[in-house]
């Protein structure tokens, strides 16, 4: 049985990359938001696969890159270049997104 985390946006991930997916993919991006939040319920999981790595860490906090597709879309999460940044609190169990960015750069509104 693996931990839930809670889920947390920032603020400038919301307005500035989110806010941007949301327009590009407008019918399908509600669908393939609410699965990368339920994906990262569960946060540990994502580190049996090769979907999350680890680029930082200290002893409480690991900043991670997770590769995620858009639902609807004929690419692979590699393959898409879709990725999101988000900084793991294992003390507080929490999954802070951070970023998030697309292959062509960040999708600003």
């Amino acid at each position: 049985m693996s931990t839930e985390y809670t889920i947390i946006v920032e603020r400038f991930a919301e307005r500035h990359f989110i806010k941007g997916f949301s327009r590009k993919y407008k019918g399908v991006w509600d669908i393939t938001w609410k699965g990368i939040l339920e994906q990262f319920r569960g946060f540990d999981e994502l580190f049996r696969t090769s979907i999350a790595e680890t680029i930082a860490h200290d002893q409480n906090i690991k900043i991670c890159k997770v590769e995620f597709r858009v639902h609807g879309t004929q690419e692979s999460r590699h393959g898409s270049g879709n990725r999101c940044i988000v900084a793991v609190h294992g003390d507080t169990k929490k999954v802070c997104i951070l970023l998030v960015y697309g292959k062509n750069g960040f999708e600003r509104p």
